[in-house]
């Protein structure tokens, strides 16, 4: 598997195309709570409700910041695309971004050649060519690569795989060495990062590595729930919480149906199972089905974090329950 470089040099898709790098977008100093997010993947549905619950939280465009993929499985890449343009929020480019914006051949997610993530690829990437703006792959072009801020005088780094590879699969499982080797090429505190589609946060000496995880498809964990996280600047302290959002899936799912889309995954949207686990090492394997829980963790920085309890996890809802209460 052909990997990219990272944000400093010349990026190379999954089918080998290289492009110039666009430079690290800087947003400055965040003062007040971010959300982060990734993965909307076509999905309008969930970033709809995304941007509601933003907007009741109050926080504004210029604190939300979407870790890329923002098209792939779902059935409104442009309409998606669209509304997270309308909304100016910070975006860094994904693989979806690169391989949709530069024309090339495949989606660049890093499957292994022949695996049924692979095959399943060629349909949806195929559909999400097909239905995209010029004006939308320009955009997707012109995207960052990476994004940095400060929060809390700590330096963040976000990039969509990893520092080195926008296609590189990093998950809580990933050995330690590897993300502090990640640390120093990005010269940061903390990395955020998106693309494996798995919510965590880890405090690695003083330092952080912190993935939101995706709303455009549940997290392999049984439920239809979709995730994404807030950062607080709390004097010299930062509070990650990842959270749980609920959405209308069914109509989700019900547009994949109707544009031919695979039905594995619009299969999932309902019941949170992936339809494969190619990319998944043996401890997320393991936590197949297990529905996640809601969490918190305060960030010391030159000491390690102190984790809050869990909150337990909701039982899964209904399509009709949530239908229900959003009448």
């Amino acid at each position: 598997m052909e990997v990219c470089e990272g944000p400093f040099g010349a990026s190379a898709n999954a089918s080998g195309s290289a492009h110039l790098e666009q430079a690290v977008k800087d947003l400055g100093t965040l003062e007040g709570p971010a959300l982060v997010f990734g993965g909307p993947y076509s999905n309008l549905q969930a970033t709809q409700a995304l941007l509601a619950r933003a907007d009741q939280l109050g926080i504004s465009p210029s604190r939300i910041i979407c870790t890329g993929d923002v098209v792939a499985y779902c059935a409104d890449p442009e309409a998606t695309v669209s509304l997270i343009r309308r909304s100016e929020m910070a975006v860094v480019m994904g693989n979806c971004e690169e391989s949709l914006g530069f024309g090339t051949d495949d989606c660049g997610c890093g499957f292994s050649e022949g695996s049924a993530c692979d095959l399943l690829s060629v349909q949806w990437f195929a559909y999400a060519r097909n239905h995209l703006s010029a004006a939308a792959k320009q955009w997707m072009r012109d995207l960052p690569r990476a994004l940095s801020f400060r929060m809390a005088d700590r330096r963040f780094r976000v990039v969509h795989g990893s520092v080195a590879s926008i296609n590189r699969f990093v998950f809580a499982s990933t050995p330690l060495s590897e993300k502090e080797a990640e640390f120093e090429l990005g010269d940061a505190d903390a990395i955020i990062g998106g693309h494996c589609g798995l919510p965590f946060t880890q405090v690695i000496g003083d330092r952080l590595w912190h993935n939101a995880g995706v709303i455009g498809m549940p997290a392999n964990d049984g439920t239809p729930r979709v995730w994404f996280a807030l950062l607080t600047p709390e004097g010299s302290d930062v509070r990650i919480e990842t959270h749980s959002l609920q959405y209308d899936y069914g109509t989700a799912a019900e547009a994949m149906a109707a544009a031919g889309l695979p039905a594995a995954y619009a299969k999932t949207l309902g019941d949170g199972l992936w339809p494969n686990l190619d990319i998944l090492p043996e401890t997320e394997t393991a936590a197949t089905g297990r529905p996640l829980s809601e969490t918190t963790i305060v960030w010391h920085g030159n000491e390690t974090g102190r984790s809050t309890m869990p909150r337990p996890a909701p039982e899964p809802v209904s399509e009709s329950a949530y239908l229900r209460a959003t009448k």
